[in-house]
């Protein structure tokens, strides 16, 4: 397809080939020619195969595990495009990793989610466009116009198509994530419920109460990331404790380290959803319990809406 300002370029990096496909197939657009490989000792090398003068590109990469090596690579890729006179830049950042360090959280400790932003920025990005970033304020860390795009469309259309809503209640797994259940919530007109809890240390999490009477709904936790598990999964045994019917999660990006599946799936949760944002492990995939929804049309209609000049926004009104 072309934009309204030239011919639209869509750059893929190793982080997630599958979905950057899905992405060129719903603009029925082809991935450009580009190799991007490893050198004997791991140093990155680029190469656009094909000429991307004059071009609006867009370069599709989760900043996901390996974090950065996959960094790295958007980077490079970007200074590659940069140097073959691309016009426009576009870093589409599905997952955008080092989200989770966007303040202090402590004297003498770094904001990396800033000091990335400052990394896309100077490669020569001309604009960036992700998911569901953790925290809503990471947007002011550019000083280039950024799209948070939102999944919460896509796990609507799911809820909807899978369960009954008038016994539905919508639960924020902390304090924080109130404002992201209220928005799910408020789409399907249900209840929502809110997990108190208190994290000792990272990775680690105590739930202390359930602010909401969730006795008889089922009732499904939202969030933008799960790592650890450890939340939702005691989120998921203090809701079942206050005599909640079920308990699903639906989550933007499921990061899932460490031994997470195996406890996922021998936890009480009926089911945990995540979007492709991230490409699922073999181990994900072959869990009983955790299913990912594609969020290639989304992302590819964003893109179509940038390239033609269009408004993103309404995709979420």
């Amino acid at each position: 397809m072309s934009g309204k300002n030239g011919a639209i370029k869509l750059v893929a990096g190793n982080s997630n080939p599958v979905l950057a496909q899905a992405i060129a197939q719903y603009l029925k657009t082809p991935l450009a020619k580009a190799v991007v490989r490893r050198f004997a000792d791991m140093e990155i090398f680029v190469e656009i195969q094909e000429n991307v003068r004059g071009a609006d590109c867009f370069v599709i990469q989760s900043t996901s595990f390996p974090a950065n090596d996959h960094l790295m690579e958007l980077l490079i890729i970007i200074d590659a495009l940069r140097r073959s006179s691309a016009r426009r830049i576009t870093a589409v950042i599905p997952y955008y990793g080092y989200a989770r360090q966007d303040r202090k959280p402590g004297p003498r400790t770094p904001i990396s989610a800033k000091l990335v932003a400052n990394l896309i920025t100077r490669a020569g990005a001309d604009r960036v466009m992700t998911l569901d970033l953790h925290a809503g304020q990471i947007q002011g860390f550019f000083d280039i116009p950024t799209d948070n795009l939102y999944a919460s469309p896509v796990m609507v259309r799911d809820i909807k198509e899978r369960f009954k809503l008038d016994n539905i209640m919508v639960v924020s797994p902390d304090v924080g994530g109130v404002v992201r259940a209220r928005g799910l919530a408020k789409r399907i007109n249900a209840p929502l419920a809110i997990i108190d809890k208190r994290r000792e240390r990272a990775g680690e999490s105590e739930v202390m109460n359930v602010i909401g009477d969730v006795a008889g709904y089922t009732c499904i936790l939202v969030d933008d990331i799960v790592d650890s598990g450890g939340t939702l999964i005691n989120a998921a045994d203090a809701l079942l404790g206050q005599k909640a019917k079920a308990v699903y999660a639906y989550i933007s990006h499921g990061v899932l380290s460490g031994g997470a599946v195996p406890r996922v799936a021998k936890s009480r949760l009926k089911e945990l959803v995540i979007t492709d944002s991230i490409q699922p492990t073999k181990e994900i995939l072959a869990a009983g319990n955790i299913r990912t929804l594609p969020i290639a049309p989304l992302i590819g209609e964003a893109i179509g809406r940038t390239a033609a000049e269009e408004s993103v926004s309404s995709l979420f009104d």
